[in-house]
């Protein structure tokens, strides 16, 4: 029997949507005011979600303690408060857009979690903008 857990997170962080090959015209007519040379700052809020059989055993698919220290060391710690372009290597030559963002995250947490699980990582820039990754 397939059961999907999720958890939370929300951080604070900085960036910029430019790429550094086009002009500065060019950026700002595909880019707007996230072109900002100033940068600017979002609330971000991560749903991350496992799927995979419940272990007879302790009733979990996942220990949600070890989820939630995954995500504490991977997305919190190495994210929150951060200038993505400027104190992020992942985002040195890759632009920080929502879509790029949660592939990041989910190839970080992917690597801490058994490959029998199915992972989705869900995140939003702002309410109403998000952008979900699975893997594919």
């Amino acid at each position: 029997m397939k059961v999907t857990i999720s958890r939370k997170a929300h951080f604070n962080a900085a960036h910029r949507l430019f790429r550094k090959d086009w002009t500065d015209e060019k950026n700002s007519a595909v880019f707007g005011k996230c072109n900002s040379p100033n940068f600017h700052g979002h609330n971000y809020e991560l749903i991350v979600s496992l799927t995979g059989d419940i272990d007879p055993e302790t009733g979990f698919v996942m220990d949600i303690k070890k989820l939630s220290d995954i995500i504490e060391s991977e997305v919190e710690d190495a994210f929150d408060h951060k200038n993505l372009n400027l104190d992020v290597p992942d985002f040195k030559e890759l632009n920080p857009t929502v879509e790029n963002f949660s592939v990041v995250i989910y190839n970080k947490i992917r690597a801490h979690i058994k490959a029998a699980h199915d992972l989705e990582v869900t995140l939003y820039e702002t309410p109403r903008i998000f952008a979900t990754y699975r893997g594919q």
